[in-house]
């Protein structure tokens, strides 16, 4: 059995290959909840979602977000509705008080639904409803997670991080923000002063994330801080990492990242933007996944090749070289 640790696109464009190295029925997957929202009462899990919506078939490969050819009535009424009612801002929180109030798992990052910042279509928003409603009924994220694997036919057993409330927050010099404001709706922009990760302190993984962290671990190319961060700053889930084997594919080239934030978001906390500073933001990894023309030198084993994730045949590739470092590191 192979664990991997998902958030973000990284980890889900590797596995879109990876089975011929990784079968499904001997991997679990445990997805990054730190981006997880309430939008309009809706409990959103986007990083759990693409997995699932990968392994069932239905995943939007243009975007990694969301459902394939997904229709948007509800959504273009919701807008239509909105800008009739003068409601013209897209990002609308409940207040403070509403953040912490009601249901457990939404506190911290509650939004409107009148805010129209993140695209929910009609496909992916019956799958939200589902989710809170088994949430409602009193089912744990885990158990509602499992029931979504079971509508959707996964072999891949999927597993969020905790069941517990856990919130990315970015400190910005506008404010403190939630990762959707930031990424979504602010698109990367505001400079950030810090990441915080509301609720690691009194969160905990599961019974069956710590079952699956006792296997060997391999972590995608997801972003070290948003995606990776908020799972190893629960305390029991970063002792876990430190009792197995850890493999890590970095996102960058030397200093080049293929995509996403997590250049800004490394220096905010302290790392270089580079390879480098992803050796160092995982000093549990036992050994790491490289760029053939990374120039980095790293202190632990490296294997290396392209690891460029454009297709299959690409994430097919990069998976063996995983393979070949949980052996080397092993």
């Amino acid at each position: 059995m192979t664990t991997f640790l998902a958030g973000g696109t990284g980890t889900p464009k590797l596995l879109a290959g990876a089975a011929p190295v990784f079968p499904p029925a001997e991997t679990t997957v445990v997805g990054n909840t730190g981006d997880d929202v309430a939008v309009g009462g809706l409990h959103v899990s986007p990083d759990v979602d693409t997995v699932l919506y990968l392994d069932g078939g239905v995943l939007d490969r243009e975007t990694w977000w969301g459902v394939a050819d997904d229709d948007g009535t509800v959504q273009s009424e919701l807008e239509r509705l909105a800008d009739a009612a003068g409601l013209t801002d897209r990002v609308r929180y409940l207040d403070e008080a509403r953040q912490t109030e009601g249901r457990r798992l939404s506190r911290w990052r509650r939004f409107s639904g009148a805010g129209r910042f993140i695209y929910l279509g009609d496909a992916d928003r019956a799958v939200h409803h589902l989710r809170t409603g088994l949430l409602d009924e009193g089912r744990s994220l885990t158990a509602a997670t499992r029931a979504l694997a079971d509508a959707f036919d996964l072999e891949r057993e999927l597993l969020p991080m905790s069941d517990d409330p856990v919130a990315t927050m970015i400190h910005t010099p506008e404010g403190v923000m939630h990762f959707q404001e930031f990424w979504v709706a602010r698109g990367g922009e505001p400079a950030v002063e810090d990441v915080e990760f509301r609720g690691a302190d009194a969160a905990s993984p599961t019974d069956a994330v710590l079952e699956a962290l006792t296997e060997p671990v391999v972590i995608g190319p997801s972003n070290p801080v948003t995606s990776i961060g908020p799972m190893v700053a629960m305390e029991a889930f970063r002792a876990a990492l430190a009792e197995t084997t850890v493999v890590a594919v970095s996102p960058f080239v030397g200093e080049e990242l293929y995509s996403g934030p997590a250049g800004k978001l490394l220096s905010a906390v302290g790392y270089e933007p580079s390879t480098a500073g992803v050796l160092a933001a995982y000093p549990y990894a036992d050994a790491f996944v490289l760029d053939e023309a990374d120039p980095t030198e790293p202190d632990r084993p490296a294997v290396r090749t392209d690891i460029t994730l454009d297709d299959e045949a690409d994430a097919e590739r990069v998976a063996r070289a995983a393979r070949e470092a949980l052996e080397v590191a092993g």
